[in-house]
């Protein structure tokens, strides 16, 4: 009876402690959502103001000008008084913009807190059905370098989620054809993965990770 109590304690504890642990991720999750709101807020604020800035410059030249017509005083004060005008409102617009990247870094780091949280969730998920995701490169030489997706060796798991050539991102369709410097997303159980390997880079690599650059 006392070793049944034991188990149950054990298992409430386990379980309460991973409740605690889902709370605490979400809560922290929202969070984050909400200081991201808030920073997009503050960039929108602030773009609203460079444009009232601007908009209120150029009513003030036209104004300025328009008064030179009408009055006709010393060409040299009217130019001063435009530059002033000028200088003024290029400080204004320079500090506005040096705190709207300030948020924009803001809302970079957030965002990439927000990703590597994805990532070792997803991490976790694939470690626990011994999966895996691998990033290779396919090299110059490697049995894949100039051929179709096609070519590729039957796997029963292990599937290409994309190809990635410079700044596209190409959809892995049987016809396309790969070429040396390809970055290739596999994903898969890890067996199937180390097997698919060589095929990529041209030499084998054992040990598993969620992201591997040959």
């Amino acid at each position: 009876m006392l070793e049944l109590l034991g188990r149950v304690h054990k298992e409430l504890s386990i379980t309460g402690h991973a409740c605690y642990e889902t709370v605490l991720a979400i809560s922290e999750l929202v969070n984050r959502k909400v200081q991201i709101i808030r920073l997009h807020w503050q960039a929108s604020t602030l773009l609203n103001r460079i444009d009232e800035v601007t908009g209120e410059l150029g009513r003030q030249i036209v104004a300025q000008v328009s008064d030179q017509l009408v009055d006709k005083p010393s060409p040299d004060s009217g130019v001063g008084m435009i530059d002033e005008t000028l200088t003024e409102a290029i400080a204004q617009v320079q500090q506005l913009k040096t705190f709207l990247v300030q948020v924009d870094t803001q809302i970079r780091e957030l965002k990439l807190e927000a990703i590597h949280q994805d990532l070792l969730a997803f991490q976790r998920d694939l470690t626990l059905r011994s999966g895996g995701i691998e990033r290779l490169i396919v090299t110059r030489g490697a049995a894949a370098a100039h051929e179709p997706l096609s070519a590729l060796p039957y796997s029963a798991s292990a599937h290409v989620a994309t190809v990635l050539r410079g700044p596209f991102l190409l959809a892995p369709t049987n016809d396309l054809l790969l070429r040396p410097g390809d970055i290739v997303i596999l994903i898969g159980a890890q067996v199937e993965l180390d097997k698919l390997t060589a095929w990529f880079t041209g030499q084998r690599t054992t040990s598993p990770s969620l992201t591997r650059s040959a």
